[in-house]
């Protein structure tokens, strides 16, 4: 969930291809799936749940803006996890950047399906789709300082800093003190 009680400040993240990925599973019971039509409306509900959007209406005219373009790329880059009862708890999808590579993108998991490992099986998951779709360059992702339990995630798998954004060295900080809060 996000935490919009930290002060927001925007970094870049990168991790080599040549780098081996762990091993994750879902927990017993959730599968996984690619992106069929109708599954916009899971995908607004999950972002919704966590913060990304204050309404479903903000999250439907995202979707319509940069998603529902592609819909050939959606079946192939946008991933969802299943719980045991056949609702859609978490998504995340291999996009791509306005400069063309590759970008991890929209890691979400509902609140009442965190902490059972779905987010970093996502992240393994969509940083080797992204390394399939783009051989030998590194995947990058933009994530916030109210993200801060996704990018412990994200630098556990090799994605890395790239220093020279915004606000980068107060970034740096808040996600510091954050670390000493919670030990």
């Amino acid at each position: 969930m996000i935490d919009k009680t930290i002060p927001y400040v925007k970094f870049q993240m990168e991790r080599s291809a040549s780098q081996a990925l762990p091993d994750r599973q879902l927990p017993e019971g959730y599968q996984f799936s690619f992106y069929t039509p109708g599954d916009e409306k899971d995908w607004q509900a999950i972002e919704t749940s966590v913060g990304e959007f204050d309404n479903l209406s903000e999250a439907q005219k995202y979707f319509e803006k940069n998603f529902a373009p592609y819909p050939n790329e959606l079946a192939k880059r946008m991933i969802f996890v299943t719980d045991p009862s056949g609702k859609k708890v978490a998504t995340c999808t291999a996009w791509w950047a306005k400069e063309g590579g590759p970008q991890f993108h929209w890691l979400a998991v509902m609140p009442e399906a965190q902490r059972k490992g779905i987010a970093t099986f996502l992240a393994v998951k969509v940083t080797a789709l992204l390394e399939e779709l783009y051989p030998d360059q590194p995947a990058m992702l933009h994530t916030q300082t109210w993200n801060y339990p996704a990018i412990a995630i994200y630098q556990k798998l090799g994605y890395t800093f790239v220093p020279g954004t915004k606000d980068f060295e107060k970034g740096m900080g808040i996600l510091e003190d954050i670390a000493k809060r919670e030990g």
